[in-house]
Parts: C-alpha cells; sequence; structure tokens
C-alpha cells in the first residue's frame, strides 16, 4: 500500500456501516455529539500484512510503496486523506457501543471466508 508503515489505516466493513447507520436511522442508539466515526479497526501496514498472514499461514511482511504508483490523481488523493485521518485516532470503542458485533481485520478476514490467492504461473 502506498502508505508509510507506521500510518495506521482507518478500516469498517461494509455489513457494520449498514448496522450502524441502521441502528442511529432507527432511534435505537445514539451518535455521542451527534456524529460518530465508522471504525471497525485502525491498523498499520505490517499489522493488516501480519493479520492475512496469520489467517492464511504464511509469512507476511509489508512494503510501504510511493504514492506515484497510484494510476491516478483520485487514487493518490484519498491515500494522502489516509494518511492525513491517521493523525487523528479512531475510537472503535464508540462504534462496537452502538453495534458490538462490530468486526475488526481479523474477524473480517475469517467472516468473508478470505484465502491467500496462489500462483497460477506454477500450475
Amino acid at each position: 500500500m502506498p502508505l508509510p508503515e507506521d500510518v495506521p489505516l482507518k478500516m469498517i466493513s461494509v455489513r457494520d456501516i449498514v448496522r450502524v447507520a441502521a441502528a442511529l436511522l432507527l432511534g435505537t442508539a445514539q451518535a455521542p455529539g451527534g456524529a460518530v466515526e465508522l471504525v471497525g479497526d485502525e491498523l498499520t501496514g505490517p499489522q493488516i500484512a501480519t493479520a492475512f498472514g496469520a489467517h492464511a499461514g504464511l509469512p507476511a511482511r509489508y512494503e510501504a510503496l510511493p504514492v506515484s504508483v497510484l494510476p491516478n490523481d483520485l487514487d493518490r488523493v484519498m491515500f494522502r486523506e489516509f494518511a492525513k485521518a491517521a493523525e487523528h485516532p479512531a475510537d472503535p470503542a464508540m462504534v462496537r457501543a452502538i453495534e458490538p458485533a462490530t468486526l475488526d481485520l481479523a474477524e473480517w478476514i475469517r467472516a468473508t471466508g478470505w484465502t491467500a490467492p496462489t500462483n497460477a504461473a506454477g500450475s
């Protein structure tokens, strides 16, 4: 990813966005201060690689790439914004107070049935 290895990426599953939004819209939950940042997990590149590697039973490493590898300006702006957002730590506990079943990355990997890609070149 084009993020420095010490910059955490804020993540949330689409499933959890829907669940939190439904709870807020239906009035079964309240957003403290009128707003909530939807974050299920906040991990650095090495932590993300470790989560996928642990699930796959494979060694993992993270390599931070320059933003210039991205194919267009929109993607480059998006990753710059991800880096800026990391300056303000998230509060996944606030999201879990609204939706206790909010997935962290390791739980999302298991829940989706993610598997490591296979190398077709050797087949």
